[in-house]
């Protein structure tokens, strides 16, 4: 069986630490989302989708972007959701979960002080939870097996 891998990151650098990790997804069907259009075709990912971006300022804005993972969720039927950020990420960590897929975080290298704020929501929903930084993992009870920069 093949497995069905959702991996979704915001634009800008959370993207790009998702995409160092694509050789990891070759054996498996991944649909890739994020919140920046153009991105997809920039770096050869398909298939993929765009979904409205969010912040924790905007309560319609997060709304309208759980209808859009979910709808690509009931399509996609994942059985991995991963994510390097940022809350666009914990909604499809939260909805996966709901849904019994196996959730992954790993937090963004930009976050070298302390586990990002939505990496600590993140923490209720993953079923692994990773920082790239080996002292914020040990300081947050976070997995570190690395970085991926």
């Amino acid at each position: 069986m093949t497995r069905r891998i959702l991996a979704i990151a915001s634009g800008g650098g959370h993207w790009q630490q998702l995409m160092l990790m694509r050789p990891a997804f070759a054996s498996a069907q991944p649909l890739y989302l994020t919140t920046l259009p153009g991105l997809p075709e920039q770096f050869g990912c398909s298939p993929a989708a765009v979904i409205p971006d969010c912040n924790r300022n905007e309560k319609i804005a997060i709304l309208r972007c759980a209808a859009a993972i979910a709808g690509h969720m009931l399509r996609h039927r994942p059985h991995v959701v991963i994510s390097t950020g940022a809350l666009p990420g914990v909604l499809a960590l939260a909805l996966g979960r709901l849904m019994g897929a196996r959730t992954i975080w790993v937090d963004s290298v930009a976050n070298a002080e302390e586990m990002s704020m939505s990496g600590k929501l993140a923490r209720r929903f993953a079923h692994l939870w990773m920082s790239q930084w080996e002292h914020v993992a040990r300081e947050s009870g976070a997995t570190y097996a690395g970085a991926v920069l």
